[in-house]
């Protein structure tokens, strides 16, 4: 069981944007103790918070149904995606409106252990102190070629392959979750999750210190804040970010009172 406490805290900002389109949420599991989920939604096209909304809303009814006695953590993370995934399509077919969401999720389990998945460029960074150790990659154009050795100095500078999503939810064409895990958590690790309108403006170093250094909620507090300096021209994202810390345990208290002093002699 973990030797930790959880720390968590969310944050959003609508940027310059008329709307917010992200979504977030923290989960615990009515059936299985111990067991968080974190989610953030990036949701795209004019029914962008709807298709956001509708992630957040599958997440929590899937988690609500999940026990450790019948389902995998993978297995929920996949039926989140694929349920999520056929809403969004259905809400499709009942407007000329396209939307389309990003998710990244997060669970923590009492076995030490975390497994993510992630679905386009909303983000996942694992930290050990300041130190950032694992990183979702990208859904993008960009990130494609890359992998495929076919990215050159022009495309490499060209902010349309940079941004050009090739996997997200409620696309025509079927999606791919990539997920990931890490077992052996210890206190001093940290994740973020968060929407391409936080993560553009920072390195991993500025991140993990941030985290590191902070509560989640004043870290929230402090990136936000700093993600809105940085964007100029009046084109700033919306903004959403989940961060999760892993403590110390509060030491017991002992209660010397004089009740519980006339039991003891």
């Amino acid at each position: 069981m973990s030797q930790y406490k959880i720390e968590a805290g969310t944050g959003q900002h609508i940027g310059d944007r008329e709307d917010q389109q992200d979504r977030c949420a923290l989960f615990a599991a009515p059936k299985a103790p111990g067991y968080m989920l974190a989610v953030v939604a990036d949701g795209m096209g004019n029914q962008g918070a709807l298709a956001a909304e509708q992630v957040i809303n599958t997440a929590q009814q899937i988690f609500e149904r999940f026990s450790p006695l019948t389902d995998t953590v993978e297995d929920i993370l996949l039926s989140i995606a694929k349920e999520a995934d056929t809403v969004i399509k259905l809400s499709a077919m009942s407007s000329a409106k396209k939307p389309h969401s990003t998710v990244v999720l997060l669970i923590i389990t009492p076995q030490n252990s975390a497994i993510w998945a992630h679905v386009g460029d909303s983000r996942l960074y694992y930290f050990e102190g300041p130190n950032c150790v694992k990183r979702t990659t990208d859904h993008t154009y960009f990130e494609q070629l890359k992998a495929e050795n076919k990215l050159d100095e022009t495309k490499a500078n060209d902010p349309l392959l940079v941004n050009l999503l090739v996997n997200v939810l409620g696309s025509s064409s079927d999606f791919t979750l990539a997920t990931n895990r890490r077992d052996g958590l210890k206190i001093g690790d940290s994740f973020l999750l968060c929407s391409d309108g936080l993560w553009r403006y920072f390195n991993e170093a500025e991140l993990g210190a941030a985290i590191a250094m902070n509560s989640p909620r004043k870290a929230s507090e402090m990136l936000i804040a700093k993600a809105r300096e940085r964007a100029v021209n009046g084109k700033a994202d919306n903004c959403t970010l989940a961060i999760i810390k892993l403590v110390k345990m509060p030491k017991e208290v002992k209660d010397y009172t004089a009740q519980k002093m006339r039991r003891a002699v």
